[in-house]
């Protein structure tokens, strides 16, 4: 069983492709979140399959997301105890693969191998996207190495991490969360129109729309999603996202395009 968490498209790109080597279908883990705060009583929380468990999802500062974390723990598996991570990342993983190891061995899971792949920057709360002809080089490089990945996964054989770097970057991830990951900055600019997707979009139901504009309530992952689906641009983090580029990967494997994508026209 695959399950994938995604804020911008650049993991649920992953899953589909390790769902075709796999034979599966991709559960997206965002809907079930969701669905946690807004109903609790009637979202699901169990899981079954024969096949090993592979949870896919973006690297939070060199290690798997805190919320994905959360979301294994708050879960039941039942069947096998196999569990494969495949990370998306904008450069590396740090130590991810030895943080996903232990958290396995604390939960009883039989690890696999955690893999990753290279895909286009998309927190731009801190560092720049690419251009879009960039973007697209980098998304096809990809797909290749995740067809790799579910042929591996597909034979139930250990997966490594090519993109590990240093070990003690991810020893600030307790500092990354305690200071970046907030939504004290987020604001609608006038463009908005109220069209309601940001709220609808975000997996933690952080956002709703009042007098017409988007309001955040204070539980918030930067997953980016908000800010990089608008389709007006209309989204910014105080003074750190004007003049960036957004980017989103759509469910149909196509960059969202901006005013200045003019190659892509």
């Amino acid at each position: 069983m695959i399950l994938y968490y995604s804020g911008t498209g650049n993991s649920r790109f992953a899953a589909k492709i390790l769902a075709t080597q796999t034979g599966e279908e991709p559960v997206c883990m965002n809907d079930i979140m969701r669905d946690r705060i807004v109903d609790p009583c009637a979202a699901k929380y169990l899981f079954s399959s024969e096949k090993p468990f592979v949870f896919v999802c973006p690297t939070y500062c060199w290690q798997v997301p805190r919320i994905v974390k959360n979301f294994i723990t708050n879960s039941r598996f039942e069947g096998t105890k196999d569990v494969y991570f495949f990370l998306t990342c904008g450069s590396d993983t740090g130590a991810a693969y030895e943080h996903a190891k232990a958290f396995c061995e604390e939960h009883e899971f039989n690890f696999k191998g955690l893999g990753s792949v290279k895909m286009p920057e998309n927190y731009i709360t801190l560092f720049n996207s690419p251009s879009y002809d960039d973007a697209q080089g980098i998304i096809h490089a990809a797909i290749s190495q995740i067809e790799s990945a579910g042929r591996i996964i597909n034979l139930s054989k250990p997966l490594s991490d090519y993109n590990a770097s240093n070990p003690n970057l991810s020893k600030i991830n307790n500092l990354f969360y305690r200071f970046f990951v907030n939504d004290k900055k987020y604001y609608a600019t006038n463009d908005c129109v109220g069209c309601g997707l940001c709220a609808k979009i975000c997996p933690l139901a952080n956002i709703t729309i009042e007098d017409g504009e988007p309001v955040w309530h204070g539980n918030c992952t930067q997953c980016m999603a908000c800010i990089s689906s608008c389709p007006k641009n209309a989204i910014e983090y105080g003074r750190r996202s004007k003049g960036k580029r957004r980017y989103y990967l759509f469910i149909n494997g196509q960059q969202k395009i901006n005013p200045d994508d003019k190659s892509s026209l």
